[in-house]
């Protein structure tokens, strides 16, 4: 089965602007931000609509031992209905100490979930989308 989330050539600018809430916006531009700072390249729209996109930074590609293969990005974000969604690849497993100290979130997998930035610690979420850039860079070179 081919993978869905891929990049469709959507404008990140446009991907902020559609987002209703000024505060949710302002938030997800300082994440914009914050992760354009880190991996050093600009962001793509991964997925074939705005309203469900997500804004990923760099990009590796991936092949399981069962053949599939396929790219996927780095860092990236989504603001959903509930949340703003924060994506490390290599997941939370290893952020215990960091998670402790970050503030109000929710974590799945590969996502970390906030209501808004002012929840949190934004020297602990930068200090975290670091380690995840470099645990990818360290198994997926660029």
């Amino acid at each position: 089965m081919p993978n869905k989330t891929v990049p469709a050539g959507l404008k990140v600018r446009d991907y902020l602007d559609q987002i209703e809430d000024p505060s949710r916006q302002a938030d997800c531009q300082r994440i914009h931000d914050m992760m354009l700072k880190i991996v050093g390249e600009p962001a793509k729209i991964w997925g074939s609509k705005l309203s469900s996109g997500i804004v990923g930074f760099g990009e590796y590609h991936y092949k399981y031992e069962s053949g599939r293969e396929g790219d996927h990005l780095r860092l990236g974000f989504a603001s959903r209905a509930q949340n703003i969604s924060i994506y490390i690849m290599p997941g939370y497993q290893d952020f215990s100490d960091q998670l402790a100290r970050l503030g109000t979130h929710k974590i799945g997998k590969s996502c970390l979930y906030i209501k808004r930035l002012s929840d949190i610690d934004e020297a602990v979420l930068h200090e975290m989308l670091v380690e995840g850039l470099r645990q990818m860079d360290e198994k997926y070179p660029r």
